[in-house]
């Protein structure tokens, strides 16, 4: 095809192509149909080399991530082709989980787990139940009630669950026996600390189950942020019986302010607590701790950090593009649950400890030299995450609670002043408040309670989490908590053999159904 045709002048005319001639109809400006490429300037070039290098890396580092785990889901998912009877259950673990000091996302433990341990448990057919506490100590609350309710089951003060449909139930030596094959999934520091505080509490006090809501109203009864002034005139103590609200010239010298204000949902017609007594209604031989504790399924210990605030800003970025050490931590602890060896839990000797008469001091971390207990101690799991805490948290938890409890005591008095004169008429209501009902003295108490209950519970959660808190520990665990640990050569040896006798099996079963 000639692409151009000299005139009589000289002058060369250059003939548009068959594409060119047809895309000029179109509509596109002939400009960018006779532009030519050129290389992109200065700024152009080093956008695009950023750009390329950090998308590059970032699906490098996905594509890894997906190696990592496709190879250790090849390593487990024999187990997942064993046939199954119709009575027989898959083998079970137990995850807890636990807030993260200054996370307001309180399950992103939970998180961790189903992203990187839970593809590997799937993979090999092993079931699990998460446990997650929203506030500090929550967990422990748990761990240690239903230790108690075991407990109170097993002496006879409460009768077994009640089975309404009369279903096939397991046998307790068997449903025990099957919590035994399974385990027990732990993620990050926060959790093992109250892990084992519940632990401890549970196997430890007494079986009776106290309500911390009737507890906190004993101890809040006799505070005197309640009580009255005794200001008003002795003819307006003379009312009728049409008093709205009874005052305390109009209570019996043995009735109580509490009893009278306390709101319906904190009221009960069951006796109160034993603890709340002089005397105990269970006997001292049911009530008294174990002195040996039972069989109890083995612990997977799973690292877990969480970077939170301005200043670990650098390093979320960096984990954002690097995920492959997670993936690969994540892997191998489901791994170690999976093949199932185990070794007994490590802890200081007794002399290493300091006990006083309820806690347990810290068996002196801060020593230039510590002794080989201490560094083999399975106690100091994950305690470099805790450096990574938030030093504002960490130096002012207990004091904002506590600015926090006295701004709302400094305001009660003006509601309570509030409440009670709208309730006895003592003054009409203003147009904000006929709009805006302020709260009567039943919700005040109600509000007072359900603050002093989070106050209360923050605080003693706190305590259990915080970086200078020690594990709790009893000498009753040892030799009975065991934690999974890194399959040795042989263990994995015959685990691959297992493997590969049941892909032979399956296979020649396959083989003959096609014959």
């Amino acid at each position: 095809m000639r692409l151009g045709a000299q005139t009589l002048d000289g002058r060369l005319i250059h003939r548009q192509s068959g594409v060119k001639l047809v895309l000029q109809y179109t509509g596109i400006p002939p400009s960018w149909l006779d532009k030519r490429p050129s290389l992109p300037s200065r700024n152009w070039l080093i956008f695009l080399s950023v750009t390329s290098s950090i998308a590059g890396y970032y699906i490098y580092d996905r594509q890894q991530c997906k190696k990592i785990r496709k190879e250790y889901v090849a390593k487990v998912q024999h187990l997942s082709k064993l046939p199954l009877h119709s009575m027989e259950l898959p083998r079970k673990v137990t995850v807890y989980g636990c807030k993260w000091p200054a996370d307001e996302e309180y399950d992103r433990s939970i998180k961790y787990f189903r992203k990187y341990v839970k593809p590997i448990l799937v993979a090999a057919a092993v079931d699990y139940e998460m446990v997650n506490g929203k506030r500090h100590g929550d967990l422990a609350d748990r761990i240690a009630n239903d230790i108690k309710k075991r407990r109170r089951v097993e002496v006879g003060i409460d009768p077994p669950p009640f089975n309404p449909m009369n279903l096939p139930q397991m046998q307790p030596e068997a449903r025990r026996a099957r919590e035994l094959e399974g385990g027990i999934v732990i993620v990050g520091r926060p959790a093992f600390k109250e892990f084992m505080a519940g632990l401890k509490r549970g196997w430890s006090d007494g079986v009776e189950i106290v309500d911390k809501e009737e507890r906190l109203a004993d101890i809040l009864a006799d505070d005197g942020h309640f009580d009255e002034v005794d200001s008003e005139p002795a003819a307006a103590l003379n009312l009728g019986d049409d008093e709205p609200i009874p005052t305390k010239s109009k209570l019996a010298p043995s009735s109580s302010p509490m009893s009278l204000f306390t709101p319906p949902h904190l009221k009960s017609n069951t006796p109160a607590p034993a603890s709340l007594h002089s005397e105990s209604s269970i006997p001292s031989h049911l009530n008294a701790a174990p002195a040996a504790i039972p069989p109890h399924p083995s612990i997977l210990l799973v690292s877990y950090l969480n970077h939170i605030g301005l200043s670990q800003i650098p390093n979320m970025i960096w984990e954002f593009f690097n995920e492959r050490p997670k993936v690969r931590s994540g892997a191998e602890a489901a791994y170690r649950l999976v093949v199932g060896e185990t070794r007994p839990m490590t802890a200081p000797e007794p002399s290493v400890f300091a006990e006083s008469s309820d806690t347990i001091v810290d068996p002196t971390p801060a020593q230039s030299h510590p002794t080989d207990a201490t560094l083999l101690s399975d106690l100091d799991f994950d305690k470099d995450a805790e450096a990574w805490y938030k030093p504002s948290l960490v130096k002012s938890f207990h004091s904002e609670i506590q600015k926090a409890r006295e701004a709302y005591y400094a305001e009660l008095p003006k509601k309570l002043d509030t409440a009670r004169a709208l309730a006895r008429g003592t003054r009409e209501p203003t147009k904000d408040e006929q709009s805006y009902p302020p709260p009567t003295e039943v919700e005040l108490r109600a509000e007072r309670m359900k603050k002093e209950l989070r106050w209360r519970s923050d605080e003693a959660g706190w305590d259990i989490v915080k970086p200078d808190a020690p594990v709790a520990w009893d000498e009753r665990f040892r030799n009975v908590l065991h934690v999974f640990v890194t399959p040795s050569p042989e263990r994995e040896a015959g685990f691959r053999a297992q493997a590969e006798e049941i892909m032979s099996k399956i296979q020649q079963k396959e083989e003959a159904e096609e014959a």
